[in-house]
């Protein structure tokens, strides 16, 4: 289902189930790139939630080097509060950059967040503080082969915190390993966001 966010940029998105508890923020790779809301990677973890939890697919609004993006995340977010009970937060690569980033002030946390890939020199410094902000249950998954996103630092700094790292045996895209990762991440987040209701 077609959804307008509204917010300052009008954003669009595509909500994936209508009649769930929990909703699944899923913020798309790099949109220079060509990155948006049917990102094979999001559709995977869409497709994997279970009936309960629904996914909110968006598209960011106008270029701005990533920093008008992390309010994209926030309006999304605040959309899915209006709606859901219980919400979590999932990127990929940009996306999870970004996302990370929009966690500097969070209003509230989101209760489980989830990145793939996070490709920290995409945004601003602020993405290893965003993750250092929070107190909710958090899931890195990154490629072992994985050349084009730097997500080593992130790795670490969510190990120090003891935070789920989950290594895949495979590159930046995941090619052949899309429904793995999906499997993954969507499991990790549904068992949050469903573990006490």
């Amino acid at each position: 289902m077609r959804t307008r966010l509204g917010g300052r940029r009008d954003l669009r998105a595509t909500r994936d189930g209508l009649t769930g508890r929990a909703v699944v923020v899923a913020c798309p790779p790099h949109p220079q790139a060509g990155g948006d809301r049917t990102d094979s990677r999001l559709r995977a973890v869409s497709d994997a939630l279970p009936d309960p939890v629904d996914c909110l697919r968006f598209d960011y609004g106008p270029w701005d080097g990533g920093v008008a993006e992390q309010d994209d995340v926030r309006t999304a977010l605040e959309w899915a509060r209006r709606e859901y009970d219980r919400v979590g937060l999932f990127g990929f690569s940009f996306g999870a950059a970004v996302a990370l980033a929009a966690m500097t002030d969070p209003d509230p946390e989101p209760a489980a967040v989830s990145v793939l890939a996070p490709a920290p020199g995409t945004v601003d410094d602020r993405v290893l503080t965003g993750l250092d902000t929070l107190t909710c249950s958090v899931q890195v998954v990154h490629g072992e082969r994985d050349d084009t996103a730097n997500s080593e630092p992130v790795v670490e700094r969510a190990r120090k915190r003891g935070h789920t790292v989950e290594t895949v045996p495979g590159d930046h895209l995941f090619v052949g390993q899309r429904a793995r990762i999906g499997k993954c991440v969507a499991a990790f987040l549904a068992d949050t966001l469903l573990g006490d209701t």
